[in-house]
């Protein structure tokens, strides 16, 4: 049987083509019908394009979803609820809050089907690269099942227990990207206006990159920031969503996130015009 795939967009295309990279058949949805017709094109008789969500979870045991926004998730998952039963599985990859799986997967449960959460960590470049992250949580038994497929779209996988917790590890996740990358940008900023440099010999990306501070986000992203690159592999308005997810969690368990609520107003103030850049974007050099 066919494995269904719910959102070809700058993460499930790269995901999905993984797996069809490995041979296995898909059965695909998007909103945008062009992304899912040229994925079929790319790989002639493996993809089969249903006309709903609905569909894809007829014709499939095990169906994965990457929609981008918690919007884009209620508007969909009506139609996949609707052939919810017994024998059907849906693993949802988005990164939502973790309010939102549970409600999701109380609803599968109802249905009689099961409900694995499994947002991931990384971006564009890692997802058609197959070494993304998978932070589950959820039915235990529909993870180990998917643990093949995981392999093949990912680099590591792990199972935090309830549903809920593996979006809350993705939420903290992603807070601190966000606090790095805004980070980064003030530092570059600073630099710029010291008339000091900072790509060159000697420069501030050199000078992290030779000690503790180096990472492999400041080493991809600075370059192409002082470049004004800001392509989008992670678009700032997802980034802030994040952000502001991440700050209802602290407000929900008592911790105060005061870095996180200022780099959410940085994203916040560059989304009307940027948000649809790369969250490097934060920074206009």
């Amino acid at each position: 049987m066919a494995t269904g795939f719910i959102g070809i967009g700058i993460m499930g295309e790269g995901m999905a083509g993984c797996l069809l990279k490995a041979g296995k058949k898909l059965v695909v949805w998007n909103r945008d019908t062009s992304k899912s017709t040229k994925l079929a094109k790319a790989y002639p008789g493996l993809v089969s394009v249903a006309a709903a969500p609905a569909d894809v979870i007829d014709q499939c045991a095990v169906t994965y979803s990457m929609l981008s926004t918690l919007e884009a998730s209620e508007a969909v998952f009506p139609s996949i609820l609707a052939s919810m039963k017994a024998g059907k599985s849906l693993v949802d990859c988005a990164t939502l809050t973790p309010e939102r799986m549970q409600t999701m997967a109380s609803a599968v449960e109802i249905a009689q089907g099961r409900f694995l959460e499994a947002p991931v960590s990384g971006s564009k470049a890692p997802a058609a690269q197959g070494a993304l992250i998978f932070l589950c949580g959820g039915d235990e038994s529909l993870y180990q099942e998917c643990k093949p497929d995981l392999a093949i779209m990912g680099k590591a996988d792990f199972h935090y227990g309830a549903t809920g917790n593996g979006s809350k590890m993705k939420l903290v996740v992603n807070m601190v990207m966000g606090n790095m990358m805004c980070a980064l940008g003030e530092g570059l900023a600073l630099c710029q206006a010291s008339e000091l440099p900072a790509d060159a010999d000697g420069g501030l990306l050199k000078v992290l990159d030779l000690g503790i501070m180096a990472n492999g986000l400041f080493k991809l992203k600075g370059p192409k920031m002082l470049k004004g690159d800001h392509a989008p592999n992670f678009p700032l308005k997802h980034a802030q969503k994040d952000m502001r997810f991440a700050l209802q969690l602290g407000d929900q368990v008592s911790t105060p996130l005061p870095l996180a609520a200022a780099a959410n107003a940085a994203y916040i103030a560059q989304r009307s015009k940027h948000g649809d850049e790369d969250f490097s974007a934060v920074f206009q050099g």
